[in-house]
């Protein structure tokens, strides 16, 4: 089932629903996704002063962590890093890589990600809809996009097992979380998370999927830039579960119905990877086919 809202004025938001693409959108009463909305609409809609009719968020995410579960992604991110910021060591790992049919040491994940899912905690109140203008924050020059797929909870879980928490997603989404990449980096290098490198923007499609609408493993997705397609990312060959990841955030932690949770980029999703980076007056779309769209103007 497909799940979407809408801002109907004065000050009210309401759910939709439909079984398929071919099928009519209907009014929803209560949330199809199973738990009550921790926002209130007036709060909402200030918060994103949308159109009357104007579809919002099909969730207002109560907090957001995002893993990284795709060794591919690590590698050939650090790959594209180098070669747009740091061109001689580029050179080097090149040499490196074409000597030795190894990957370079530095582009390869932490010890502490093949032992156990990693993940970080973002901005959950800088998410905008889909048709959202997005820009480069002024402290950056190297806008890049991330295609992810994002999940979010229907019921509460603490020390869950694997299998209890995978059965706990209430639904599906197509998740871009924008970063600036020169400062990505440093800020990482401090010892700490990315904050103003990933605080500043992220989006999610217009709708979301139910749970069982939805084999995770095996999801093809596309990166568009003005129409062309530029990268066809795949959700296969993850390192982790997405039971895993859950029952790992649980871990002596008390997580609620509407948090919202990431895979990390499918490997190739980024213009970091696939060297196709945003500028003024792109129009960005990311797909996950069978789960939903996000489409921004970049300004």
């Amino acid at each position: 089932m497909e799940i979407r809202r809408l801002h109907r004025a004065p000050g009210r938001i309401e759910f939709q629903t439909r079984q398929g693409p071919a099928d009519e959108w209907q009014p929803a009463g209560e949330n199809p996704l199973g738990y009550p909305p921790p926002f209130g609409d007036e709060w909402e809609i200030e918060r994103l002063r949308p159109a009357d009719g104007a579809v919002v968020l099909p969730f207002q995410p109560l907090s957001f962590r995002d893993f990284m579960i795709y060794e591919q992604h690590v590698v050939d991110a650090g790959r594209g890093y180098a070669r747009r910021f740091l061109p001689a060591v580029s050179r080097l790992a090149g040499g490196y890589e074409a000597l030795t049919r190894r990957v370079f040491p530095a582009f390869q994940p932490n010890k502490l990600w093949y032992r156990q899912p990693v993940y970080y905690m973002s901005n959950a109140l800088t998410f905008v809809p889909s048709g959202t203008p997005v820009s480069c924050p002024p402290y950056s020059q190297a806008l890049d996009y991330e295609l992810e797929l994002g999940f979010v909870l229907g019921r509460p879980l603490r020390d869950a097992t694997p299998e209890e928490a995978e059965q706990a997603i209430a639904a599906f989404v197509v998740l871009c979380d924008f970063s600036a990449r020169d400062v990505q980096i440093p800020e990482m290098r401090s010892g700490f998370g990315p904050q103003k490198s990933k605080h500043f923007v992220n989006s999610l499609s217009a709708t979301a999927v139910t749970a069982d609408a939805v084999r995770w493993r095996e999801l093809t997705g596309a990166v568009r830039i003005n129409g062309e397609v530029v990268a066809e990312p795949r959700s296969a060959d993850a390192r982790y579960s997405l039971g895993e990841l859950l029952a790992h955030a649980s871990r002596g932690e008390n997580l609620y119905a509407g948090e919202l949770f990431a895979t990390g980029t499918l490997p190739g999703g980024s213009g970091m990877e696939n060297g196709h980076w945003l500028r003024p007056g792109d129009t960005l779309r990311l797909e996950i086919e069978g789960v939903g769209a996000i489409e921004h103007p970049i300004s």
